[in-house]
């Protein structure tokens, strides 16, 4: 009588991962480790924890990018370690190893099919994370382009007070400066303070700045240049807030804040105009009727400023996972289709400068942040939301590190009927002195 034991069944990692090898024509880049307790993998590569069957059932209904960030910020899905290293790892293994998704012919359905029946994971489809945004309406109608601004940033000005540093500037830095005791704030005021700058801020220039946030550059430019600006958001509490923080510095004179669509702006004759990575929420087939408005906006030789998210030309939009949590309906296009749609409504491009770099950086004090003070945002916010932003933060970062997105300054003119810009002749003077703002 034999008393060789039977062969060990492979565990759901080593069926998981052979099935994942074989659709995706190359071997996995991570280690996998499944809910019953099995792992295989190279060691040492980042370790993917599937918790739970219902991340798997989430693929199956969602697969890609979407599927994958629902079972993640449900905890269904983890990584151990350091997020951001894995995300790398994956991204570069599909570069390097010519890793493709998976496109699936009928064979492999059923494969996979029969793959997930004996693994237990077939069922009806999970339901979207409660952090999932649910927008409804015609695509950037007035009242549903509230409700996607409202989704991200009318979070709670508790959020992002915990998150941003006293400048509570939500957008890229300028690191003017190397040395160690360059902070992030430091970055924001170098950036708010170019931004006037290259405005030609006087006082008592009028500046109209659409998509203010919470005032940052309202602000400084009220306070440093003695401009009167005319401060637009959609955000109520945003508004709300700004409304406080000029009071609170009396600048009731200067400052005027308006809680509406930059579609209901009326008058124009501004020195200059300032819309700060608000751009990217306008909407495709909406862009050139909002280059139109803000060459209306402005005087004769006024000047305009754009701060903008870009992507490649193969990869338009905001992505599946920012536009279900981040920035509902956004559009990131190339730069240099923006600045022809800016041209094409009757602007003059005088110039543009890249701050994709400066974005790694910003977002890293942004993600040390949200690490660092963990426990207060999962009490604020809840756990979900705080994985939201954690994956947000970390795949963000190494985007732009990457060059799969990239964030531009454009400054534009609108030129007088004689073709006079008023623009200086150099640029030298806008730098000066950002080092110490």
């Amino acid at each position: 009588m034999s008393t060789t034991a039977a062969p060990k069944a492979p565990g759901a990692a080593h069926r998981l991962t052979a099935l994942a090898e074989d659709l995706l024509g190359g071997p996995l880049p991570v280690r996998l480790r499944a809910w019953d307790g099995s792992e295989t993998g190279p060691a040492g590569a980042p370790l993917v924890v599937l918790r739970s069957r219902r991340a798997l059932r989430r693929l199956l209904w969602q697969p890609g990018e979407l599927g994958l960030a629902q079972a993640y910020v449900t905890g269904e899905l983890d990584i151990e370690g350091d997020l951001g290293e894995g995300l790398r790892t994956v991204w570069t293994a599909v570069r390097e190893r010519g890793l493709r998704p998976p496109r699936l012919t009928p064979a492999d359905r059923a494969r996979a099919l029969a793959a997930a029946v004996r693994l237990g994971v077939v069922g009806p489809p999970p339901a979207a994370p409660a952090s999932q945004a649910r927008l409804h309406g015609g695509l950037h109608s007035r009242a549903r382009d509230r409700a996607a601004v409202s989704h991200h940033y009318d979070l709670s000005n508790e959020f992002y007070g915990l998150l941003l540093d006293d400048t509570m500037a939500y957008s890229c830095g300028y690191w003017a400066g190397e040395d160690p005791g360059f902070t992030a704030a430091d970055a924001q005021r170098a950036k708010l303070e170019l931004i006037c700058r290259k405005l030609g801020l006087r006082p008592g220039a009028r500046l109209l700045d659409i998509g203010c946030g919470w005032g940052s550059l309202t602000l400084h430019a009220a306070e440093r240049h003695g401009a009167r600006v005319t401060a637009v958001t959609l955000a109520r509490e945003q508004a709300a807030f700004v409304r406080e923080r000029v009071a609170e510095r009396g600048l009731a004179d200067r400052v005027e804040v308006v809680c509406q669509d930059y579609r209901d702006i009326a008058g124009g004759g501004f020195d200059a105009v300032s819309t700060i990575e608000m751009g990217e929420h306008v909407g495709d087939a909406q862009y050139p009727a909002f280059a139109a408005a803000l060459h209306r906006f402005l005087r004769p030789r006024g000047r305009l400023l754009v701060q903008q998210m870009s992507r490649g030309r193969t990869a338009p939009g905001g992505g599946p996972f920012i536009e279900a949590y981040i920035a509902p309906d956004m559009h990131m296009r190339p730069l240099g289709e923006t600045t022809g749609l800016l041209e094409a409504a009757g602007l003059e491009v005088r110039h543009t400068e890249s701050l994709r770099e400066h974005y790694v950086r910003t977002i890293a004090a942004w993600h040390r942040t949200l690490e660092d003070r963990w426990a207060s945002f999962v009490r604020l916010a809840g756990e979900e939301t705080a994985r939201v932003w954690r994956l947000y933060l970390a795949g963000g970062a190494l985007a732009f590190e990457e060059g799969r997105m990239g964030v531009d300054q454009i400054l534009c003119v609108r030129r007088d009927a004689g073709g006079d810009s008023g623009m200086p002749a150099t640029t030298l003077g806008w730098y000066e002195g950002l080092e110490k703002p």
